[in-house]
């Protein structure tokens, strides 16, 4: 990466952590190279509080005075399943049925520890279930109540649960 290079340069690789209390993380190049630093403002500006750790992630980087930096997000995937999730797999639900629409959505509380919290959906007024497993398959490691989020929701056994937690501003471009 050149100094003179003021946009930055399309960076791929995999988010190592990111802590949301701390408001910052560092991401790992597909090419190497050192750690480049992800601040929770350039997430937040993507529309997202936070990103489970070995997500995918493409970012533009830039090289400062400190060090290699984020300057805007363009891409997150969901982390590689590891192999433990059978469980919470056939709870949740194996594959995201993408024709449900994503509805705007806001979050009422979640407890990383606890592993799950509730939503609601604009103009609806029963409680959408949050699992933190749909977290990490959405690419996400934890959310802040009040939190503006889009979600695909299911009516489950217990009442409706989302399987897909994205963007606020994914539910604007999903006119489709």
């Amino acid at each position: 990466m050149s100094d003179g290079d003021e946009r930055g340069r399309t960076v791929s690789g995999r988010v190592k952590w990111f802590d949301p209390s701390k408001g910052f993380g560092f991401v790992v190049a597909d090419e190497g190279g050192p750690d480049i630093l992800l601040h929770a403002n350039v997430l937040r500006n993507f529309g997202q509080s936070s990103v489970a750790d070995a997500a995918g992630i493409e970012i533009i980087a830039q090289q400062t005075a400190r060090g290699i930096q984020a300057i805007e997000v363009l891409r997150i995937d969901p982390p590689e399943p590891d192999g433990d999730e059978e469980e919470s797999e056939a709870e949740i639900g194996e594959a995201v049925d993408t024709s449900l629409p994503l509805q705007p959505a806001r979050v009422k509380w979640f407890d990383k520890a606890k592993g799950f919290g509730f939503a609601n959906v604009f103009g609806r007024p029963e409680d959408v279930f949050l699992h933190v497993e749909v977290l990490r398959r959405s690419g996400l490691a934890d959310l802040q109540p009040g939190e503006a989020v889009s979600l695909r929701v299911v009516d489950g056994a217990r009442g409706r649960m989302a399987v897909q937690v994205t963007s606020w501003e994914a539910a604007l471009k999903d006119d489709s």
